[in-house]
């Protein structure tokens, strides 16, 4: 959590990441649907394939579904009539109507019921970065922690009821692997639980099991927790992994939820050892929750400075004059060949663009030396004297420096 951005000041991510050039709005385009621009769009897109890849060794098969869908699949959800205040007005398509959809979770049903299942295939565990959208009101939206276009890491995990315990323990594990891997911590744990609203679907004794499982889960995994009654999604209760923003707003970034509902309302079945059809548990989640609210707490967290895995741009090389610039950008090309985010800045005082790349992991400068003698001097962000290396072995030591790390995913 390095940077070089005052410590005592207050870092709101709208101010800075529009001052980096990580996202943008328009006018034109309108309000809560933020453009993310090159330097942003290069750390969502490392974080992206960070989390497909951990979610890959924890065994969840990737899918793309379309953000919209007939009208029918949310009434059957209850999303419609729970939700239908925050969703945006249908699309008329025909005699039918098209609904650009507030969640992922009855395309993923979809997805289950897409062929016959066996208990030999649970638990079996849908992940997608999916593209959905809420009507917020205007007054509500706030930079990236509130917006209406949301791309939502999202997974459902269908299992039986003997393995949806488990399957959740499984969950705030690697939950807590990949949030140490992003750098922070999250503030609290909440367990979110139905209050005495008759908004709410199901039946009581599968509300009592759902939030047992959750409790338990969260005694095991040993991290304090309030129960706040009232807080569930419609169809189940929840944990809730918090975070604060430098206001002092506390937002929900990651969940996982225990839902006997929506299994039901889409006539979900699998095939259990004895040949009988038995009803899946539908185990909602998301690791790191929307990328939107997640940038604006990375960017705070971190005032700009990422850690080098994710950083917009991994390397910046320096000639020190003009007449270094050709061996600067062999170098910056030869770095984007290894796969490095690496750019070569040529012009101004070599101090102004050293002070420019403060915020850069690392900085290769060529003088007149290393330009012929093959070499960069290397410095890291955290300071200490630079270092001479060939070309070669520099982005050798910069390909294993700015690897993902990797994490023991069971």
């Amino acid at each position: 959590m390095s940077s070089l951005v005052d410590q005592s000041s207050s870092i709101d991510h709208r101010q800075l990441g529009r001052e980096l050039e990580l996202f943008a709005s328009s006018a034109l385009v309108g309000a809560g649907l933020p453009l993310w621009l090159p330097a942003g769009a290069a750390a969502r897109h490392a974080i992206e394939e960070f989390i497909r890849e951990v979610e890959r060794q924890a065994g969840y098969r990737h899918v793309y579904s379309p953000p919209l869908g007939r009208r029918e699949m949310y009434e059957r959800s209850g999303h419609l009539a729970k939700f239908g205040p925050d969703m945006f007005a249908p699309i008329p398509d025909g005699d039918d109507e098209l609904v650009l959809r507030p969640s992922n979770c009855p395309h993923h049903a979809a997805v289950f019921a897409a062929r016959g299942r066996s208990y030999r295939d649970l638990p079996f565990r849908v992940a997608e970065l999916g593209q959905m959208y809420r009507a917020e009101r205007s007054g509500v939206l706030s930079g990236l922690s509130r917006v209406r276009a949301i791309s939502l890491n999202d997974a459902h995990i269908f299992c039986t009821r003997k393995q949806a315990g488990e399957e959740v323990r499984r969950v705030l594990a690697l939950m807590k692997q990949v949030h140490a891997a992003l750098g922070f911590e999250p503030s609290g744990y909440r367990l979110s639980r139905r209050g005495q609203a008759s908004s709410y679907l199901g039946a009581e004794a599968d509300w009592a099991l759902a939030e047992a499982m959750l409790r338990d889960a969260l005694v095991e995994a040993g991290v304090p927790f309030v129960e706040v009654p009232g807080e569930a999604a419609f169809y189940g209760p929840k944990i809730d992994v918090q975070i604060v923003d430098p206001a002092g707003r506390e937002w929900t970034l990651a969940t996982v939820q225990v839902d006997f509902h929506q299994p039901a309302a889409f006539n979900l079945s699998y095939v259990d050892s004895d040949a009988q059809r038995q009803r899946p548990v539908m185990v909602h989640r998301s690791l790191v929750g929307s990328l939107e609210r997640l940038f604006g707490h990375l960017i705070e967290v971190h005032r700009g400075a990422f850690p080098a895995w994710y950083a917009p741009v991994q390397v910046v090389v320096l000639p020190v004059s003009e007449d270094q610039a050709d061996a600067a950008l062999d170098v910056a090309r030869r770095c984007v060949a290894a796969g490095l985010r690496a750019e070569a800045v040529i012009d101004g005082s070599l101090g102004a663009r050293v002070r420019e790349a403060r915020l850069v992991p690392y900085v290769a400068v060529v003088g007149a030396r290393e330009a012929a003698a093959g070499q960069v001097s290397l410095r890291g962000r955290g300071g200490g004297a630079p270092r001479s290396w060939s070309v070669a072995e520099a982005i050798g030591h910069l390909v294993d420096a700015c690897a993902p790390p990797r994490l023991s995913v069971s």
